[in-house]
């Protein structure tokens, strides 16, 4: 344990930790995560809807729309792996805040970019803005500090339904907030940004205030998560070693960026594939907030399947969902159509079922002196995946056209399928359930 790290442990009084304690503890974090969450997600989904319209109008490319989106993913995994290392020394609190505050200074920026035209600031927008995800994301891990192992998947899945309330309105103010926009003298497409900045300081202030005490240093303290032995080796051959040797963490892995890549490849375009054939800006904020509801509304459902089934079975029905939605999604039209809703809502639900199981299992499986460096290598991982997957999809919309890119997400899918088969092999996995 790092001499910050123990220092806040000892600024707790050193009281040990009893099982009611750490309960209430448990209890109090969950509510907290979950209110974090849901002004987290108004704050980022509101600008999904219009990003890569803002980006194509102020590029004038269809190919460029897509880096926006790309930027911002790769910003996310960046700071995921930052913040988780910021967390393994100094506890949940301190991360989380910092990735919230840093995101609502990247939606001031995209702001900024819309107002003077600037393609360039737009991307640093994006990249900043990631750091919301990131401490989304993040708060998921928080969730399974204290919590059993039988109810790992269902602690982990409430926080990720948390973003259903602030996700699902979110897209359905573009057009309130775009008339704000036009109101001050700013490009109606930066009124989701505008909106975005406010929500997210709220997540930050809810952290910050909240957070009391710290899960993991809780965890540490009651010996739930405790360090059992010396941190060897340099932080990278850590993480390396860990996934050589635990198949559950290198599927887990596996699974989180697979899927992830295929959610953004094609949410990411259809937008702007319902733009070019005559969308509203408020229908394209309804299909979004569709699958918005798909990705976060039935997790707990999803959590409990988790813990009930085994993460690999979820896994599996994860891709199944996937490959039904890049269906519906390739044959739509341009514009609005109920293929492209139905497929949206699939594509979210797949991500759903596939992201709650792949965290569960990579948190379970990896040894407790490693457990941080391991999430945050993961959220590291599956963004620059996902960012290369999305940076690619413009180009493939671009050329190719919009069926092809969900041909190509196709593929993607059969790595989720194998990632299944990883885990269900490994002993471990079996024995948990």
């Amino acid at each position: 344990m790092s001499r910050s790290l123990a220092g806040e442990s000892a600024a707790l009084g050193g009281e040990r930790w009893t099982g009611p304690e750490v309960e209430r503890v448990q209890r109090r974090t969950l509510w907290t995560l979950v209110a974090a969450q849901s002004l987290g997600g108004l704050g980022i989904t509101i600008g999904i809807a219009v990003a890569a319209v803002l980006a194509e109008d102020i590029s004038g490319s269809a190919s460029l729309a897509g880096l926006v989106q790309t930027a911002q993913v790769l910003g996310a995994a960046v700071a995921s792996f930052l913040l988780a290392h910021l967390m393994g020394r100094r506890g949940r609190r301190p991360g989380l805040a910092l990735g919230y505050l840093l995101g609502a200074g990247g939606a001031a920026l995209c702001v900024v970019a819309g107002a003077l035209d600037s393609f360039s600031l737009l991307l640093v927008g994006a990249v900043l803005l990631g750091s919301t995800v990131a401490a989304n994301a993040q708060s998921r891990y928080a969730a399974t500090d204290l919590a059993k192992p039988s109810q790992r998947a269902r602690a982990l899945s409430l926080v990720v339904w948390a973003t259903t309330v602030g996700a699902v309105l979110g897209p359905n103010l573009t057009g309130p907030s775009g008339s704000l926009a036009s109101d001050l003298g700013l490009p109606r497409l930066t009124g989701p940004f505008l909106f975005a900045v406010v929500g997210i300081l709220l997540a930050a202030l809810v952290i910050g205030l909240l957070l009391r005490p710290d899960p993991l240093l809780v965890a540490r303290e009651a010996a739930l998560a405790a360090q059992v032995g010396p941190r060897t080796g340099t932080h990278w051959s850590r993480v390396s070693r860990v996934a050589r040797e635990h198949r559950g963490v290198a599927a887990g892995v596996a699974a989180l960026a697979l899927a992830h890549a295929v959610m953004v490849a094609v949410m990411v375009m259809t937008p702007l594939h319902m733009h070019h054939g005559g969308a509203t800006l408020e229908i394209i904020g309804v299909v979004v907030s569709g699958h918005v509801l798909g990705m976060f509304a039935l997790s707990p459902l999803v959590g409990w399947g988790a813990d009930r089934f085994g993460r690999p079975a979820m896994l599996l029905a994860g891709a199944g969902i996937f490959l039904v939605s890049l269906v519906l999604s390739g044959v739509s039209p341009e514009g609005a159509s109920p293929q492209i809703g139905l497929g949206l809502f699939l594509l979210g639900l797949g991500w759903s079922l596939c992201t709650v199981a792949a965290s569960t299992l990579l948190s379970e499986s990896a040894p407790s002196d490693a457990r941080t460096d391991i999430q945050g290598a993961a959220d590291l991982v599956m963004g620059v995946v996902a960012a290369a997957a999305g940076a690619l999809a413009g180009v493939i919309v671009g050329t190719f056209g919009f069926p092809a890119l969900n041909v190509f997400a196709a593929f993607l899918v059969l790595g989720i399928i194998a990632a299944a088969e990883l885990a269900r092999r490994d002993p471990a996995v079996a024995a948990a359930g």
